[in-house]
C-alpha cells in the first residue's frame, strides 16, 4: 500500500487512482441523496430524514477519525471497497422502508461517510506533487456534486416509472460496481510500503491540534462546513418564504448554487496551483461566502430574480467549492506518513459542523 507510509519505489500513476476516488465520492453522495430524493413516493417524512442524515454525520465523525489506522494497515482501495460495501448494505436496509431500517441505513452509511474522504487523501497526497495538490483534490471533490446530480436527474425518474426500492437497488449496483474497480486497482497501488505504528487517541488529537496551521484549519472548516450544509439543505425553504421565490424557483436557484458549488471546485483548486497559495484562496473563499449569505439574507428580497439567482451561484462557488483547496492544504501541513490520520482528525472538526449547523439554524 502506498498511503500513509513512505514510498519504497516510484508511484504509480495518478489518474486512475484519482477517477476512483471521484467515483467513491460520488457513490457515497449518491446513497446520502436518495432517501430524500424518493421521500415523496416512499412517504419518508422530513423527521425521517433528519434521523438518517444525523445518524450518517454521527457515525462518520467517529468512522473519520478512527478510519486512519485502517487505512494505514488495509490501503486506501481497500477501504474504499469496504466503504462500497457499507453504501450496499445501508442501501438494502433503506429499501426496507421502515423508520428503524432507515436509522439502520443512516448508521451504515455513516461508516462509508466518515473514511471515505482520509482514504482520497491519503493515496492522492502520495501520488500528487505539492504544487498538483489543490486542482487534483478539487477533481476528487467533484464526486460530491456528480453524485448530487445523479441522485437528482435519475433517482426521481426510476422512483415514478418503477418503485423507490429500485432506486436503492440502483445505488447498491453502482456500490457492487465500485468495488470490482477499487479491487481490480487496488494490487496497482499496494505493497509499496511499510505500516507505520498505531497512534493512540491523544497522539490523533495532537496531529490536528500539535500544529497550529492544521489546528486553525480545523477551526475555519466547522464554520465552513455549516454554511455550506445549510445552503444545500434549506436554501430552497428560506427561497419561498423570504426570497418570495415560487417553489420551482427556489429549486432552479439550489441548482444554480450546485453548479457554482461544482465550478468552483475546479475553478478554486486551479487558482490554488497556479499561485501556491492555498491559504490565501480559502480566506478569500470564506470571506465570500459569508458577504453572499449576509447580502441574500439582508437584502434578498428586494433584489430582481436575476440578482437573486446570481448571489445564489456565487453562494454555491464558494460556500461549496472549498472543500479540495482545504484537503490539499491539510495534506501538505500533515506528516507524510500521517496524511490519512491527520485528515481524519481535522474531518472531526468538520462534521461537527454538521451536526451543529442545523440546530443553531
Amino acid at each position: 500500500m502506498i498511503d500513509a507510509n513512505v514510498a519504497t519505489k516510484p508511484a504509480p500513476a495518478l489518474i486512475p487512482a484519482l477517477g476512483a476516488m471521484t467515483w467513491l465520492q460520488a457513490l457515497v453522495a449518491l446513497a446520502l441523496f436518495a432517501p430524500g430524493v424518493v421521500a415523496p413516493r416512499a412517504n419518508i417524512e422530513l423527521w425521517q430524514l433528519s434521523m438518517f442524515s444525523s445518524a450518517v454525520f454521527a457515525v462518520g465523525m467517529a468512522a473519520s477519525f478512527w478510519g486512519g489506522s485502517m487505512i494505514a494497515r488495509l490501503g486506501s482501495l481497500r477501504v474504499a471497497s469496504l466503504c462500497a460495501a457499507a453504501v450496499l448494505i445501508s442501501m438494502a436496509f433503506a429499501s426496507l422502508g421502515t423508520s428503524v431500517a432507515l436509522l439502520a441505513a443512516g448508521l451504515c452509511l455513516g461508516l462509508a461517510f466518515g473514511p471515505e474522504t482520509p482514504a482520497s487523501a491519503a493515496l492522492l497526497g502520495r501520488l500528487a506533487t505539492n504544487a498538483q495538490r489543490p486542482f487534483v483534490f478539487s477533481i476528487r471533490q467533484t464526486g460530491n456534486q456528480i453524485g448530487a446530480v445523479l441522485g437528482s436527474l435519475v433517482l426521481p425518474t426510476i422512483a415514478i416509472s418503477l418503485t423507490p426500492q429500485w432506486c436503492y437497488a440502483a445505488v447498491g449496483i453502482c456500490a457492487l460496481g465500485g468495488i470490482v474497480l477499487f479491487e481490480k486497482l487496488r494490487p496497482v497501488y499496494s505493497g509499496l510500503a511499510t505500516i507505520p505504528p498505531e497512534l493512540g487517541f491523544r497522539a490523533r488529537l495532537a496531529l490536528a491540534g500539535g500544529d497550529r496551521r492544521i489546528a486553525a484549519l480545523a477551526l475555519a472548516s466547522m464554520p465552513f462546513s455549516a454554511m455550506q450544509l445549510t445552503l444545500n439543505t434549506c436554501f430552497v425553504i428560506f427561497g419561498t418564504r423570504e426570497l418570495g421565490l415560487s417553489h420551482v424557483e427556489a429549486g432552479m436557484a439550489l441548482a444554480f448554487a450546485q453548479a457554482g458549488g461544482l465550478a468552483g471546485r475546479l475553478g478554486w483548486g486551479y487558482v490554488a496551483m497556479r499561485l501556491g497559495a492555498s491559504r490565501l484562496v480559502l480566506v478569500v473563499i470564506g470571506l465570500g461566502m459569508a458577504l453572499c449569505a449576509a447580502v441574500l439574507g439582508g437584502f434578498g428580497a428586494s433584489l430582481g430574480r436575476p440578482l437573486q439567482f446570481a448571489i445564489t451561484a456565487l453562494f454555491g462557488l464558494t460556500a461549496s467549492g472549498w472543500n479540495g483547496v482545504f484537503l490539499a492544504e491539510i495534506a501538505r501541513l500533515a506528516p507524510p506518513d500521517r496524511i490519512g490520520e491527520t485528515t481524519g482528525a481535522v474531518l472531526t472538526a468538520s462534521y461537527g459542523g454538521l451536526l451543529v449547523a442545523p440546530a443553531l439554524v
